[in-house]
This record gives structure tokens, sequence and C-alpha cells, in this order.
């Protein structure tokens, strides 16, 4: 749909631009192009800002140009053969002066732009005036005392000229018309002053349009300097510049944010600014280089250039320095903050943290926050790990690479976005130490969570020792001292007593092994695959075994056989899955264990967890736990674990 805008764009330029010199046939293609296009735009605006009359506003005045240029055709057509076409005298006169109805609907579209609302209740008879004026025209202009508008001006007037009342009548219409559009114009002054930023921004599209129509008659006087008259190029330009106006309205009312309107702004009145200047430049040089070397001599016009390609470069610089300090100096300020925090950071005086302080006083804008991405978070974050919310953001990019985020519901996302370009170094610096901070921390209560995991597990191994073994131990000892004391008398019958005291061994050395089991199990000896088919050999749910063959450290496969039994049985117990995959390989100098079940998903990494133990378990060996486990999406648990190639 962009391309096909553009196409239809050039088409109306080229061809519209070429009126003076093309078919007419041709010149009514530029103009119903072009009349079509702001129709179409119209048509858009309409369906997507509902219950705004802009868009049909808009629509109106792209069928006017498309009536214009169609009745210019027709009259033309039936100047070169009177009788291929029917055409009464009459119809002339009532469509002399239609031309005025493009002006009401630009004046009545001005007067509701950009909310669809009067700037206020004293505006309420404007547009109703509007449109009797035209009405008004239209009737004065069916009896003129000039001749009818281009091609028609030779026809006789059916009615004859008017009397004199009706003729300073005509005249006070005519001045009401301009007057009233340049009421318009008023109204939107009075409107900017009043408006939010948002609307602010929509009205300086359509001040963008104002700059290059003001700009019309310098481009006019540029090429009579040049060539020596007004002809190609002021005409495209003036083309440009009607198709301007309804593109600032379309740009306005449906993507005002899309680029900076500030910065469109200040450079069009620079290189206004600088035309102009380069203008007189260039005429006072070629006049006192022609005095000097003659009127019609090519040094003349090189020296002029020259001149001109001095002066270029540093006034413009100059002038986008003042203009910028003038059209926006919030972002100004913004800008000019930054470099001083950069400044303050490199001589230790502050905190790159600070930036967001920093931004929100520069632009006034409370509600800015900036958004760091950290690894460990699940979203954007502040300095402080508080959530940012992912409404109105503005990405922060440095080398390719998004580390971050602006977020505002004030500051418009273009101005963010130049801010965001000059913050990146700071962002960067804020998110590398958040991200430091976070694993400081993380290593930390990895510490303290291992100690207090020790600290239970030597408490279970206490318990499980006195309860058990121990007491069978006791028991069992006790059970042989009595049948020391008696075995002199006969009174004890010694081969049941010693059947009750292997049974008691047995059962000990059965709860040892258990416990002994906790700690490493013994299947290991076989190989990982084997302690994990062991198992896996009794759970309901189906597991598929990858193990690599290629012996691993003793460390590494305790890590990892636990790794795979914790997720093997949360996924068992908890995540309902029809299907358990565990995978277990090593490429270079790590082992990837990756445990993937098609489950409910939703697990929770929450303190004093299972997996919480594993990444305790897993970080000591200088290893990473990852966990992707989206609610319906079945839950991956993957363990990095370090070890030699």
């Amino acid at each position: 749909m962009r391309s096909l805008g553009l196409v239809l764009l050039g088409v109306a330029v080229v061809l519209t631009a070429g009126a003076g010199w093309l078919r007419p046939s041709l010149a009514f293609a530029g103009l119903a192009t072009l009349g079509l296009a702001v129709a179409a735009l119209g048509v858009v605006i309409t369906f997507r800002v509902r219950a705004n009359p802009v868009g049909a506003l808009l629509a109106w005045a792209g069928a006017i140009v498309v009536f214009l240029a169609a009745r210019d055709v027709y009259y033309r057509v039936w100047l070169d053969d009177p009788t291929a076409v029917p055409l009464d005298l009459r119809v002339v006169a009532f469509l002399n002066e239609s031309g005025w109805w493009l002006l009401a609907a630009v004046a009545l579209l001005l007067l509701h732009f950009p909310d669809g609302t009067l700037p206020s209740r004293r505006w309420k008879l404007v547009p109703p005036l509007v449109v009797v004026l035209a009405l008004a025209q239209q009737g004065f202009g069916m009896a003129p005392r000039e001749p009818f508008t281009e091609p028609m001006q030779d026809l006789p007037h059916p009615w004859g000229p008017p009397s004199d009342v009706v003729n300073v009548l005509s005249y006070a219409v005519n001045i009401g018309l301009v007057v009233a559009f340049l009421a318009a114009g008023v109204s939107l002054v009075l409107r900017f002053r009043r408006a939010s930023d948002p609307v602010r921004a929509q009205l300086k599209w359509l001040a963008f349009a104002g700059l290059a129509a003001t700009a019309y008659p310098v481009v006019c006087l540029a090429e009579i300097v040049v060539t020596g008259r007004s002809g190609v190029v002021a005409t495209v330009f003036g083309v440009v510049t009607i198709i301007a106006l309804f593109c600032s309205v379309g740009v306005a009312m449906l993507r005002h944010d899309l680029y900076d309107v500030d910065r469109v702004l200040a450079d069009t009145i620079s290189y206004t600014i600088v035309l102009l200047v380069l203008i007189g430049a260039y005429a006072l040089a070629a006049l006192t280089l022609g005095i000097v070397v003659g009127q019609d001599s090519p040094a003349a016009a090189a020296g002029a250039t020259a001149v001109c390609a001095v002066l270029l470069a540093p006034l413009k610089k100059r002038l986008q320095r003042v203009v910028d300090r003038r059209l926006f100096p919030r972002t100004k300020a913004a800008l000019q903050a930054i470099e001083d925090l950069q400044h303050r950071v490199h001589t230790q005086a502050a905190q790159p943290e600070e930036l967001e302080e920093a931004l929100r006083t520069a632009l006034k804008d409370p509600t800015l926050r900036v958004g760091l991405l950290i690894p460990a978070s699940t979203g954007f974050v502040d300095t402080q790990g508080v959530p940012v919310a992912d409404t109105g953001l503005v990405p922060i990019t440095l080398g390719g690479t998004q580390i971050g985020v602006l977020s505002s519901s004030t500051t418009t996302p273009a101005v963010l976005r130049i801010v965001a370009t000059a913050a990146a170094s700071l962002v960067e610096v804020s998110r590398l130490r958040g991200e430091l901070a976070a694993a400081l921390r993380e290593v930390e209560a990895s510490r303290t969570r291992l100690v207090q995991a020790g600290d239970a597990e030597r408490k279970r191994l206490e318990r499980d020792l006195h309860d058990g073994a121990q007491q069978r131990l006791v028991s069992l000892g006790m059970a042989m001292r009595l049948a020391q004391r008696q075995l002199p008398t006969g009174d004890i019958d010694v081969h049941a007593l010693l059947d009750q005291g292997v049974a008691e061994l047995a059962t000990a050395i059965a709860e040892l092994r258990q416990i002994a089991h906790g700690l490493r199990p013994t299947s290991l000896d076989d190989g990982l695959h084997n302690a994990l088919a062991a198992l896996t050999n009794k759970l309901p749910v189906p597991v598929t075994l990858e193990i690599m063959d290629e012996p691993l450290a003793d460390d590494i496969t305790v890590t990892a056989y636990f790794v795979a039994a914790e997720a093997i049985t949360n996924a068992a117990k908890h995540a309902r899955a029809s299907a358990i995959t565990v995978r277990v390989t090593q490429q270079e100098d790590a082992v990837n264990v990756v445990v993937k079940d098609d489950g409910c998903g939703g697990a929770d990494p929450r303190a004093g967890g299972g997996l919480a133990g594993l990444a305790d378990r897993v970080a000591a060996l200088g290893g990473s736990l990852r966990l992707h486990s989206k609610p319906g999406l079945g839950t991956t648990i993957q363990a990095v674990l370090p070890c030699a190639s």
C-alpha cells in the first residue's frame, strides 16, 4: 500500500506539473490521480478515526479536485470541437466560480482539525458562514464583470454584466471567503496553545505543510535568479506543496508519531533560511562579478557558485543550533542532560543509574521510565529491579542489540527515539552494573542456600542414622550381650538369637545403603544411562533416554543424574505429562543436560523448591540452569555443566 501511494504521488506530480506542456488528457490524469489519492486518504481516515469529520472533509476536497480537472478537460474538448460534446453557456456560468469550493473544504478541514471539533463555542457560526459564502460566491460568479475563468475566458456572458450593487456584494463575498480562510488558520494557532502534546504534534505536521507553502515564493525567486524565469521547478514545487498539505493531514491523523515532527520542522526552517541567504549571496556575487568580468561571463557564475559553497556548511551548522534551541528546547535539554551525566560519570561525580531522574527533569516528564534488559529478569526492569510496564516502549539499541527501553505516557515516541540513541552508552553501563549486582546477589543467596542445604542434609543423616541403623545396631549389641550372659546356663535359644541378629544386621545394612544412595546412587557405578534407566523403569510415563556413551567425570555424572532425576520426578508427579525426553550431550567444553516434557507447564522455580536446589548444585560446578515453562506448552529444563574438553 505504501509503494502504491508513492507511485500515485509521483504520477500526480509529473502529470499535474506538466499541465502546461502536456495534452489535456494527461493533465487531467495527473489531477485526477491527485484527487483520487486525496479522496482515498480521506476514506481511510474516516474508517480509522471514527466520529471525526476530518476524513470526510478530506475526501470531499479530493472529489472537488477530480471534478475541477474533469470540468477543464470537458471545456477543452468542447473548444476543440463544439459538436463533440454538448455544452450550455448557462452551465459554464454556473460553474465559473466552483473552484472556491476547494478553498471552502480546506477552511472547514482546518476548523475541525485534528479532533473533529471546533476550537470553542464561539466558532460555531464560522462553518455555516463558510458554506454560505461559497454558495454566494458561486452565485455571483454566474454574472461577473470579468471574463470567465480559463479556458472559457472568450465566451460571452449569458446574463450580461452585473449591477454595481451586485458587483460590490461579489467583492465583499470574495473578501469574506479569504477572511474566513485566514480565520481557519488562526483557529489552529489558538488550538495549539491550549492543546496537549499529542494534539500539538498533529498540528505541527500541518504547520510543516504551511512552511512549504511559505517557501513557494522563495523557490520561484530562486528559479528566476538562476534561469531568468519561473517555470518547471516552481510548478513542481507548487504541486508538491498542495500534496504536502493533504499528506500532512493524513500523517497527523493516522501516524503523527511516525517521525519527529520537531526535527522535520527545524530542518525545514533551517534549509529555508539557508536558501534565502544563498539566493541573496548568489545574486550579490553574480552582480558584483558581472560588473567586473562581464554579465554573461562563465567566471561570474562560477564565482557566485563558489561563494555559496563556502557559506553553506558554517551557515547551516549555526542556523541548525539556533533553530534547535528555539523549536524544541526540551529535546535539547535532554541531550544536554545526557552529555552532562556522561561527563560526571567519567569524573566519578555521579552514577549512570541517575539517567532516569536526569531525563525526567530535562523533559519535564515524571512518567518517563528507563527499562534495562537483564538476563536474570523476565522483562524490562529499572535500576532497582522494579518491572517497567510494556506500554509505549521505545527500544534502546547498541550495536544492533536491544539493551533496554524508554517508556513514557507524555513524551512522544519520536523524541524518545532521539533520547534513546544518545543515552545508549549510559544504559549499557547501567545494565552491566545491574547484571553484575544481580549475579553477586544470586551468588550470595546461592551460597546461603548451599549452607542451609548442607545443614539440613546433615540433620537428615543424623536423624536417619539415629532412628534407623543406629537403633538396630544398638538392639543387636544388647541381644548379643544378653546371649553372652545366658549362654553358660543354657536358658536361651542360640540359633534363634543368631538368626534375629543376622536379620537386624541385614536391615541395618539396607538402611545404610539407602542413606548412601541419597549421597551418591550406587547405580551410577554402571554408568549414567543405566542409572537413569533404573530410575525410570517403574514410572507410569514413558521416558526416552538419549545419553552419550563417553564417560564423564564423577562430579559431572552425579550432578547430571540429580538434574535429570528431579526434572523427571516433577514431570511425572505435577506436570501431567504423557512423554518425557532426557538428552545428555557434550559440546566442546560443556555437558548439556536437557529434560523436556509435554505437560501443563507453568513450573515455578521458587526459593526452597527442588529446582532452586538444582540451580545451586549446578552453580557450585560453575554451570547454569535454565527453565522454559510457559503454561500449556510443557517444560524444558537445561543444565550446562562445564567440563574439560
